[in-house]
């Protein structure tokens, strides 16, 4: 206990990963990782405030909380900062209409974003979506835009489910980088505006906050 008390001495709060952290995602909801749901449980307990931040771009926010609580975490929606919503708030602000290479999951995350006549592309782990007759859409799209804007929800080079080792968004986002000769402009971790928005959440500053 006096260990844990001095390595959170001044600290008021705690950002927390949740993919490869908390829980391998996978067939069936995913499984726990050993002891993260006893430890944010913890948290929880303590005077910390606490936040989950993740990059988690093929579930919706509310699909990503009901799996963490059937896998037994003391979770709430409005306790994540996630990419999706954070685009959107982008794409709102700079009048941005973005063509979606996203998972069908995360699509009703973009239900008020206006999609017609795209002047963007947003790009997330699709999944299976990322064919090649979608790759070479979004692809069409940037290139005839006198100034692409390619946005990633995140830029990971791969994770990890139950069954193995997954390829991440980070390694198309890359392919649509070299063909367009463009650089994107990562929504979520590492972006350190990404953390300045969850910190906002919990009403701290950064010296405030373990992660």
């Amino acid at each position: 206990m006096a260990a844990w008390s001095q390595r959170l001495a001044g600290v008021r709060g705690v950002l927390l990963d949740i993919s490869g952290v908390l829980y391998d995602s996978g067939e069936g909801g995913g499984r726990p990782i050993a002891g993260s749901v006893e430890a944010v449980a913890k948290l929880k307990r303590s005077q910390l405030k606490v936040r989950f931040c993740t990059n988690e771009s093929q579930k919706s926010r509310g699909k990503l909380v009901s799996v963490l609580r059937r896998l037994g975490f003391d979770i709430s929606e409005d306790e994540v900062t996630a990419p999706a919503p954070a685009a959107c708030q982008i794409l709102k602000e700079r009048g941005l209409r973005p063509h979606l290479l996203v998972h069908d999951e995360i699509r009703s995350e973009f239900d008020q974003i206006d999609t017609s006549n795209p002047n963007c592309v947003v790009m997330a782990d699709a999944g299976d979506g990322f064919t090649y007759e979608n790759m070479n859409q979004a692809f069409r799209v940037l290139m005839e835009l006198e100034r692409p804007v390619l946005i990633s929800l995140g830029k990971g080079r791969y994770y990890k489910e139950t069954s193995g080792l997954m390829l991440d968004v980070g390694a198309y986002m890359k392919a649509l980088e070299y063909a367009c000769g463009i650089e994107a402009e990562v929504v979520g971790k590492p972006s350190p505006e990404f953390f300045q928005s969850a910190l906002q959440a919990m009403g701290l500053e950064a010296h405030q906050a373990q992660r």
